[in-house]
């Protein structure tokens, strides 16, 4: 490269969810393939899915996975600044991988240069170690109310002088005049949009043309896209990735179906814990509170919970809880993963005041542990295997505020952030609980549950196992192969000076 100077390109919206994750994800692959050392960025992020590095850090889940795109290890300085919804108390505010505070809007505003130095830190680190980075804004850059505070969308674009692509999402309706709107209110930065992508079309291409021509000659930029609507996209709600199957012609003749319910907790965290589940083709999975649904499951997950407390105030508020205790008799298995292992203990005790004002509140109680919550937060990856079975291995990571204690003997694991070697988890008899997200990633675990219940209705286990690494793959791959085929690569390949 010229001087060596690293190069940028950022792709910025009209909104939310116009798929700004999916676009940088694609290109991080697309990148990666024409063998440019790339990598992701995303100044701030707010989301409740989050993904922990290999030194402990916690990033949003999206640059993760733009990462493994880009086939580059997930570091701290791709998501500098991640906030975590927390209700009434405001987002908690983790910055360079670590909790800063819990903040309300006006405190964090107020806090700007810090949080712009943590920025850019990290934008002058990525740059001695990448060619070229793909940076990801965040919600619509012209909120006008809001640019002074800004630290994630054009402030970024003129700390790099990166030019910028816009993207509407038509699917939602009056894609022209967002797009048109946001130039024009970014008119004081308007000579670094390069020019606009239209993601999620479906229909006759030739029926946009005027159109394009119209808002073309309106800013003065051109189109670099038109990206059809992808249905198995795999975008969920909060920069998160929902694969859908992709192999379910693989397994002929399956009988019987083992059915997946996870508990839709209000403050829900990290329920990308559960897509590795949506693959196996002997698997229906659902979202409920449903005592209809509930009764009808084969497993029941409590997942992980941004607030434990108050979610476990809601299951017990709707007789969740009591409805868990008879189904437990029944033999449906009752699985709690972080949030949720910390709900099936007997108590749930909160001295420093972390979760909630309450001091102290009974669990569940279904199994023999106990949780005190303390205010720092543990982050950091495992690998182990299961204690009764240590042929089974599994991988993962974990975050939470909280130590449980009690009969904790289920897994064997080793946190790589700080090389110690513990026991993980708790079972008793069909239920059982964790503080290892991603233990559904690891496949022969998850068969082991699957098959477990194919016994138990007669039916004979399941042989194949789906490789959770390679559908993940897989996915990546046809995505760049969809957006390449979808943009104006040459466009692109000008606009970086490659």
């Amino acid at each position: 490269m010229e001087d060596k100077l690293p190069k940028a390109l950022m792709i910025q919206g009209t909104s939310s969810n116009a798929g700004k994750s999916l676009i940088v994800t694609a290109l991080c692959r697309i990148m990666r393939r024409n063998g440019i050392n790339v990598a992701p960025f995303k100044a701030q992020n707010m989301s409740l899915q989050s993904f922990i590095t290999k030194d402990g850090g916690e990033i949003g889940l999206a640059q993760a996975i733009q990462a493994f795109a880009a086939k580059v290890e997930p570091d701290i300085y791709m998501n500098p600044v991640l906030l975590k919804a927390s209700g009434e108390q405001g987002s908690q505010v983790i910055v360079h991988g670590k909790v800063y505070k819990t903040m309300k809007p006006k405190e964090y505003y107020s806090e700007r240069e810090k949080l712009w130095k943590a920025v850019t830190y990290s934008l002058d680190y990525l740059k001695t170690k990448h060619e070229l980075l793909i940076i990801e804004g965040a919600g619509s850059p012209a909120e006008i109310n809001l640019i002074e505070h800004d630290i994630v969308n054009m402030a970024v674009a003129e700390y790099l002088n990166a030019p910028v692509i816009i993207v509407g999402d038509i699917d939602r309706g009056g894609v022209f005049a967002s797009i048109y709107g946001t130039v024009k209110l970014l008119k004081f930065h308007e000579t670094l949009i390069k020019g606009f992508i239209i993601n999620k079309f479906r229909g006759d291409f030739d029926i946009l043309v005027p159109g394009i021509k119209e808002i073309e000659n309106l800013i003065n930029k051109p189109c670099i896209g038109i990206i059809p609507y992808l249905k198995n996209a795999g975008i969920s709600a909060e920069d998160g990735f929902s694969l859908t199957s992709s192999i379910n012609n693989q397994i002929s003749l399956l009988t019987g179906t083992i059915k997946i319910v996870v508990l839709r907790l209000r403050y829900i965290s990290n329920f990308s814990d559960f897509d590795p589940l949506k693959i196996e083709p002997d698997v229906e999975l659902i979202y409920s509170l449903r005592k209809e649904d509930l009764l009808n499951a084969d497993i029941i997950i409590i997942p992980g919970s941004k607030k434990t407390i108050e979610d476990l105030k809601l299951i017990k508020e709707l007789g969740v809880d009591e409805l868990l205790r008879k189904l437990s008799k029944n033999r449906t298995e009752i699985i709690g993963i972080c949030g949720g292992f910390q709900m099936l203990g007997k108590k749930l005790i909160d001295p420093h005041g972390v979760e909630s004002s309450l001091k102290e509140i009974d669990g569940i109680g279904l199994l023999p542990v106990e949780t005190i919550f303390h205010p720092y937060k543990i982050t950091t990856q495992v690998e182990g295997y299961v204690n009764s079975k240590p042929s089974i291995t599994i991988k993962g990571y974990e975050i939470h505020m909280g130590e449980t204690s009690g009969e904790i003997n289920l897994f064997h694991i080793k946190r790589l952030a700080t090389g110690e070697s513990i026991f993980d988890g708790a079972t008793r008899e069909n239920i059982w609980g964790t503080y290892i997200h991603g233990i559904f990633e690891n496949d022969s675990f998850r068969r082991l549950i699957i098959n477990k219940h194919r016994v138990k209705k007669g039916l004979k286990p399941v042989e194949f196992i789906s490789s959770w690494q390679k559908i993940k793959e897989d996915f990546i791959e046809k995505l760049a192969d969809n957006i390449a085929s979808s943009l104006s690569m040459e466009r692109i390949w000008r606009l970086i000076g490659i």
